[in-house]
């Protein structure tokens, strides 16, 4: 009883497997993302644009310190003819007087040249994440596009690492890379350089 009960159950698993259609075929594919995102015209364009706010910020700090630097020298030579002894002493007074308004307008200066560079390194941190964001999402359209299109089950990052600091990937055959055509496609909407960058590269 128990062998023809086993002899069923065995019938009725090998016909289940028969049966069911096989699994659809995995198909992979690799990206080196690293070479897309500093590849992609965008991400010239962003670096370009947080490099001149960079300069411009840069310039004002610059000014900012200059000023101080000129404050601090007035308010030494403040000090030095408060001390002079030729002059009365109202006139001590007055020039001592002149030195500690001249001192707290240092203090003001140095509180707005440390809050400005802070906020500045902020806004530029902030900008240039929010860009860069901006760009890998873009980037990510055009992979998942590409994959239901071409039928990729998966797309990897051949550039990604581990938790431990090794390459995810290990091997590849070279097989499926779409590298080169996402950047292709990426940059195909990307402005033609003017007449004066072509002129320049002459």
């Amino acid at each position: 009883m128990k062998t023809h009960t086993l002899k069923a159950l065995l019938a009725i698993v090998v016909l289940a497997l028969t049966s069911t259609p096989l699994q659809a075929e995995t198909k992979i594919a690799i990206v080196d993302l690293r070479k897309v995102f500093d590849g992609y015209y965008k991400t010239k364009d962003a670096d370009s644009k947080i490099k001149d706010e960079a300069t411009g910020l840069e310039k004002t700090a610059k000014g900012m310190l200059e000023e101080y630097k000129k404050t601090n020298e007035e308010y030494k030579a403040l000090m030095e003819s408060a001390n002079d002894a030729a002059i009365s002493t109202d006139e001590k007074q007055k020039r001592k007087k002149s030195a500690e308004d001249k001192l707290l307008e240092i203090r003001q200066l140095e509180q707005q040249v440390t809050t400005y560079q802070r906020q500045s390194e902020s806004t530029l941190l902030e900008k240039r994440r929010r860009m860069r964001d901006q760009i890998l999402r873009e980037i990510r359209e055009q992979v998942v596009t590409k994959a239901k299109t071409v039928g990729f089950t998966m797309v990897i990052d051949s550039a990604a690492d581990s938790v431990n600091q090794t390459p995810v990937v290990l091997y590849t055959n070279g097989e499926n890379v779409l590298t080169e055509e996402l950047l292709k496609a990426l940059n195909a909407s990307a402005p033609a350089p003017t007449p004066g960058a072509v002129s320049d590269k002459k």
